[in-house]
């Protein structure tokens, strides 16, 4: 199994003992993700340092107040290291309006460039913007090898979503028993499109609730993931390996 999207440098324990848990977990490859410049530089010291570890790299909309050329170039110099195997997190966050909402549409717009022009993934974050993210995935997508809706959180977009064939990676809170909508949307997800995640340290999935996530939790979501679509553990494990290694490579 891998756990396609957490944050090992957010987390509390050491990264390898995070990571030694995973594997023990059954849980062999991670995607750590940097979200500015010095956690784009542990996640890819972490990618250097771990086998099963690779980086996602961008600049989160909660930090992309005053994003400009400078952030851009350390993006995709940060993109030519091997262990680098997406753009992102990016997208918008119009819940916290952490970063004016200018500055993240910029931020955004720019490397939804880069990473078609580096022939790279994209990881997408959107909160309370559907609107904008979508419209811009719309206008920017079709030149991208790949878009993962990162957290999927959007149901009421799912048809849009698979018919642009973009992935949908689930978390902790799909488990959670008030989220039906959501468990609706992973049940009806096209197979091809399916992944699943930590976002470790939050969104702890059920069993694990109340606590700090970590990427070992990735088989609680996957688990439960697999009784909504009526197959397997093991089954829904191929599948999503066989997901994540086409968009992020092996």
């Amino acid at each position: 199994m891998i756990d396609t999207h957490c944050h090992l440098d957010a987390c509390e324990e050491p990264e390898a003992e995070l990571v030694r848990r995973a594997r023990e977990a059954g849980v062999g490859r991670l995607a750590t993700v940097g979200m500015n410049g010095p956690s784009i530089e542990r996640a890819l010291a972490a990618g250097r340092e771990y086998e099963g570890v690779i980086a996602i790299v961008g600049r989160h909309p909660h930090e992309s107040e005053g994003f400009g050329a400078e952030d851009l170039d350390e993006i995709e110099r940060a993109a030519a290291y091997d262990a680098a195997r997406a753009i992102g997190e990016t997208g918008l966050d119009y819940f916290r309006d952490y970063a004016p909402r200018e500055h993240q549409r910029q931020a955004f717009e720019s490397q939804l460039e880069l990473a078609a022009r580096l022939g790279l993934p994209v990881v997408i974050h959107t909160r309370a913007a559907e609107d904008d993210t979508f419209a811009m995935l719309r206008e920017h997508a079709p030149g991208l090898p790949a878009v993962i809706l990162h957290c999927f959180s959007a149901p009421s977009r799912l048809e849009e979503s698979a018919s642009q064939g973009y992935l949908c990676s689930f978390a902790g809170n799909v488990t959670y028993p008030k989220a039906t909508d959501l468990q609706d949307a992973a049940r009806e997800l096209p197979a091809e499109l399916l992944l699943v995640e930590t976002d470790s340290p939050y969104l702890s999935p059920q069993p694990r609730r109340g606590r700090p996530n970590e990427p070992a939790n990735v088989v609680h979501t996957a688990r439960f993931v697999a009784e909504l679509r009526g197959v397997t553990y093991e089954e829904l494990e191929s599948t999503v390996d066989a997901n994540a290694e086409r968009v992020l490579g092996p």
